[in-house]
């Protein structure tokens, strides 16, 4: 899971830093492979070799919404709905992490590398230099 303080301007001009989760479970991973055609292999790879800036655009946008939630006060659960995603859509916080993460490859990397599955993230991290894709780290295909 990701916790990340996203500072913006709201509609009223008061810069304002909130607290935003994102997080893909293992089973959500396996959800996106068959959600997006080709799978997880081929979105991330979309984004990564993309040179046509409506594709990364439309590509890190399914993804943070996508991954966007809020985390239950327990901590036991991260809710997600069409509903929230829609609403974190229409905030100038959104706009802000989107426009960072869209022109900033170490932002858009550590993004990925925070949602995705820690188990995951761990095994791409032991990957030598020369088993590293470029770009954000690939789930693996067989997920």
């Amino acid at each position: 899971m990701l916790k990340r303080t996203i500072t913006y301007t709201d509609f009223n001009d008061n810069v304002i830093s909130e607290v935003y989760y994102f997080n893909i479970s293992n089973s959500e991973l396996i959800e996106f492979n068959v959600q997006f055609e080709g799978g997880a292999q081929a979105f991330f790879n979309r984004i990564v070799e993309a040179q046509d800036g409506k594709v990364i655009i439309e590509q890190f946008k399914k993804l943070i919404l996508f991954a966007y939630g809020q985390k239950s006060e327990d901590g036991k659960r991260f809710v997600k709905s069409d509903e929230l995603r829609q609403e974190f859509s229409q905030t100038n916080a959104f706009d802000a992490l989107f426009m960072d993460l869209a022109t900033n490859a170490d932002s858009a990397a550590q993004f990925v590398n925070g949602v995705i599955p820690k188990d995951l993230a761990a095994k791409v991290k032991a990957m030598t230099p020369q088993d590293k894709p470029t770009g954000p780290p690939m789930p693996p295909s067989k997920v």
